[in-house]
C-alpha cells in the first residue's frame, strides 16, 4: 500500500484536543560509564533538553543496585529509563528476568518514564498494575529496522500496544522513503493516546524535525553528531537552534529544500533565522527526495507552503507543477516552488536572477550612472561557461536583459541549441581562450572547473582574461577561485558565487512570504557559515 496523501482535516486535528501539548525534547545518553552519564546529563540540561534517556544497556559494568540510584536521584531532568535488549536493537544481551528487574527498581526509584518493548510489555505491566506510582508512565515501543508498513498495518499495531496497558505509545519504524514518514504522521495527529512515532534513517528527518506540529508526545535529540541512538537522529543542539523545535506549532506552515544528496545544505540555516527574526510561523527542512512526484503527492495539504529545488530535481520537478514562471519555463528548470492558498503548486527560477542582479550591480560600480530602467548589460558581449542550469540561466536572463550573448561548452551541439534559443553565439570551451573581438566583454563560468578539492584548475588563462571587464563565477566552494583571483590581478572587477547564492535566496524568500527578505541577516549567516 502507498501513502496516503494529507488531507487538511490531518493536519488540523492535531489542535484540538489531547496532543496538542508541546512535544518534549529527549535527549539520550550513550555514556558506557555511570560518571560519564552524570557529566552528559548536564550537558542535556545546559543545552535545553526537557528529558533524558538513560540507556542501561550502554553502560558496561551496570550495579542495579547502587548505579540507578545515582542516575536517578542526581539527574537535573526528569528520566526515562530504557534497557534495551539485543533482539529489538539494543545492546543488553543478558538474563531477561534481570532486565525487567532492573526497570522496575528504576520505577521505585523514581524514574519518570521506562521503555519496555511491545513483546514482553504485556507480562511486564501486569507485574507493576499495582505498584505504579502517580507520575509514572511505562512508554511500551515497537522497532521495525526494515521499512515502515501500511496505514493499516501501523493502526493494527498502535491497538496492540494500547491492549498491552501502555501510558503512552512508541513506534519507530524505517524510511525507505520520505514519503513514508505520513504515514505515522497520521498516526500521532489522530491518536487518542500520547505517542511517539519515529521514522529512522536520513529519509525520515522529518518525521523528528516536525514531531511538535504533527502531535508527537516526545522526539529525541542527539547530545552530539557521533552519539546517535538511531539512525537519522539529529542532534538537540541542531533541533533547537535550526530548526527552531521550540517554535514548532499545529499550525506552523513547513518549507524546504528537496534535493539528493541535501543533508549539507545550508537554507535551514538561512530561512530558519530569517522567519525567527519576523516572528514568522513556519519552519524550513531539508526533504531527501528520491522521486519529486511521489513526494508532492503524497505532501500535498497546503501546510506544506513551498521549497528550495536543488540537484537532481530542477528539471524533474516541472511535470508536477500547475503553473511555471515564463522564464523558468524557458529555462527549463526551476529552483523555487510556492503552493498557493488553493492548493496549486507554481514554480520559479530564481538561479538567473540572484546571478544576473550581482553582476548588474558589479557593473553599475565600475561604470558609474546607467539610464533609469536601463540594464547596465544592454549592448554588452556576455560570454557564458558551461549549458547546463546555471548556463541556460545566465544565458536567458543576459539575454531577457539586453546583452549579446555567446555561449561555449565542452560539446559545441549543447552550446548551439542553447544560443540558437536567443539569439546568440555558439563555440567550444578551447574557442573561448582567443575569442577576443572586443575590449570590456562580460564572462560567467558555470562549469565546475576549480571547484574543490581542483582549486588549481581554471577554465581560461589569465592572459585570456584581460579582455573582460567583468567575471563571475557560479562556484561558491571555494568562495575565491583560481579564475577569480587571476581576474582581479587583470583588473577585472569580480562577482562571486556565493553573491548569487545568497541573492536567489532573497528571491525565494520574498516568493515564499511575500515579505523583503532580511539581507543583512542572509549575508552575515553566509559569512559566518559559508
Amino acid at each position: 500500500m502507498g501513502s496516503l496523501p494529507f488531507t487538511t482535516s490531518d493536519l488540523h486535528t492535531s489542535t484540538g484536543g489531547l496532543v496538542s501539548s508541546p512535544t518534549l525534547l529527549c535527549t539520550p545518553l550513550m555514556g558506557t560509564t555511570v560518571d560519564q552519564m552524570l557529566i552528559e546529563m548536564h550537558k542535556a540540561k545546559e543545552i535545553g533538553s526537557d528529558i533524558v534517556e538513560i540507556r542501561l544497556d550502554c553502560l558496561r559494568n551496570f550495579n542495579p543496585s547502587s548505579d540507578l540510584q545515582i542516575l536517578i536521584k542526581q539527574s537535573p531532568l526528569p528520566t526515562l529509563v530504557t534497557y534495551r535488549p539485543v533482539w529489538e536493537g539494543g545492546q543488553y544481551e543478558g538474563d531477561e528476568t534481570k532486565r525487567q528487574d532492573a526497570l522496575r527498581s528504576a520505577m521505585e526509584l523514581g524514574a519518570n518514564y521506562i521503555d519496555i518493548e511491545l513483546e514482553v510489555a504485556h507480562d511486564f505491566n501486569n507485574s507493576i498494575y499495582e505498584k505504579k506510582p502517580d507520575n509514572f508512565k511505562v512508554i511500551v515501543s515497537s522497532h521495525n529496522f526494515h521499512n515502515t508498513p501500511s496505514s493499516e498495518a501501523i493502526g493494527n499495531l498502535v491497538a496492540r500496544i494500547q491492549a498491552t496497558g501502555a501510558d503512552i505509545v512508541k513506534i519507530a519504524t524505517t524510511a525507505l522513503d520520505i514519503t513514508d514518514c505520513a504515514r505515522i504522521f497520521q498516526i500521532t495527529v489522530h491518536s487518542q493516546v500520547p505517542t511517539i512515532g519515529i521514522v529512522m534513517g536520513e529519509r525520515g528527518l522529518i518525521s523528528r524535525l516536525l514531531s511538535p506540529k504533527f502531535g508527537g508526545f516526545l522526539t529525541y535529540g542527539a547530545l552530539e553528531a557521533g552519539a546517535i541512538s538511531a539512525p537519522g537522529q539529529p542532534t538537540a543542539r541542531d533541533l533547537l537552534d535550526l530548526y527552531n523545535f521550540r517554535l514548532i506549532r499545529p499550525d506552523t506552515k513547513v518549507y524546504g529544500i528537496i534535493g539528493k544528496p541535501v543533508g549539507h545544505s545550508k537554507s535551514p540555516l538561512l530561512f530558519n533565522a530569517a522567519f525567527k527574526s519576523v516572528g514568522l510561523n513556519a519552519v524550513y527542512v531539508h526533504f531527501l527526495v528520491d522521486d519529486v512526484e511521489k513526494f508532492f503527492n503524497t505532501y500535498s495539504s497546503v501546510d506544506f507552503s513551498g521549497c528550495s529545488c536543488t540537484i537532481p530535481h530542477k528539471e524533474a520537478a516541472l511535470k508536477c507543477m500547475d503553473e511555471i514562471d515564463s522564464i523558468a519555463k524557458k529555462i527549463g528548470a526551476i529552483n523555487n516552488i510556492v503552493r498557493k492558498p488553493d492548493g496549486r503548486l507554481v514554480a520559479f527560477n530564481t538561479d538567473y536572477i540572484g546571478s544576473i542582479s550581482g553582476i548588474e550591480d558589479g557593473l553599475r560600480g565600475l561604470n558609474g550612472a546607467i539610464p533609469a530602467g536601463k540594464s547596465p548589460l544592454a549592448g554588452k558581449l556576455f560570454v557564458v561557461l558551461g549549458a547546463g542550469g546555471a548556463g541556460k540561466s545566465l544565458v536567458y536572463g543576459a539575454a531577457q536583459k539586453g546583452a549579446r550573448v555567446v555561449c561555449a561548452n565542452r560539446t559545441y551541439e549543447r552550446a548551439k541549441e542553447l544560443a540558437d534559443k536567443v539569439g546568440g553565439k555558439a563555440m567550444t570551451l578551447e574557442e573561448v581562450e582567443n575569442f577576443h573581438p572586443e575590449e570590456g566583454m562580460i564572462l560567467a563560468n558555470t562549469t565546475s572547473v576549480g571547484m574543490k578539492p581542483n582549486v588549481d584548475d581554471t577554465p581560461i588563462s589569465k592572459q585570456a582574461l584581460k579582455h573582460y571587464c567583468l567575471v563571475f563565477d557560479a562556484i561558491y566552494t571555494p568562495k575565491e577561485t583560481r579564475l577569480l583571483r587571476e581576474a582581479k590581478e587583470t583588473g577585472a572587477e569580480v562577482v562571486y558565487g556565493t553573491e548569487m547564492l545568497i541573492r536567489q535566496g532573497f528571491e525565494q524568500y520574498k516568493n515564499f512570504t511575500g515579505l523583503p527578505a532580511p539581507e543583512e541577516l542572509f549575508r552575515e549567516l553566509m559569512e559566518k557559515h559559508a
